[in-house]
């Protein structure tokens, strides 16, 4: 079987998809992404429930994640806009790090794996630009998309 890219059409130009013909179905995706600390900033963070002077950190990033799924398309310039049943995004610490996880589903035309990693990556920059006064040695990894349903193909990671 032989893949091409479905955003570039024949003379190699940038086109969005074309989903007119495409039937309506149910459709979710999964992302997730860690963001790791020095283990003295972490120790500090977690000594502290994750409370900074700007407030829950972890909450605001939740917020904002919500937030960016919402934008998506107008980040993502061949990213369809698409109405969204649900959004969810966990944030929980693990060895020196938080993990985030967001779920987006939709009944549509197109799928929501790119809400999904722009929820998981905004989360993460929210979190990083709420810490960075205690070290700018954090790190953002692992973003990945971790499972989708609908469509031609289901993914599972």
């Amino acid at each position: 079987m032989s893949k091409e890219l479905s955003h570039i059409d024949n003379e190699g130009n940038a086109a969005m998809v074309d989903v007119s013909k495409k039937d309506i179905t149910q459709r979710s995706a999964t992302a997730s992404a860690k963001v790791f600390f020095p283990k003295e900033v972490f120790a500090k963070l977690a000594g502290q429930d994750f409370l900074g002077h700007k407030g829950s950190i972890i909450q605001t990033a939740v917020i904002a994640g919500i937030q960016a799924v919402k934008k998506t398309s107008e980040l993502i310039p061949l990213c369809h806009q698409i109405n969204l049943s649900k959004i969810k995004i966990d944030i929980h610490p693990i060895q020196n790090a938080l993990q985030i996880k967001c779920i987006v589903k939709c009944n549509e035309k197109t799928g929501v794996e790119m809400e999904a990693l722009t929820g998981v990556s905004v989360s993460a920059l929210t979190i990083y630009d709420m810490c960075k006064a205690l070290s700018h040695d954090i790190h953002i990894s692992e973003i990945q998309l971790e499972q989708k349903t609908g469509g031609k193909n289901d993914f599972n990671r």
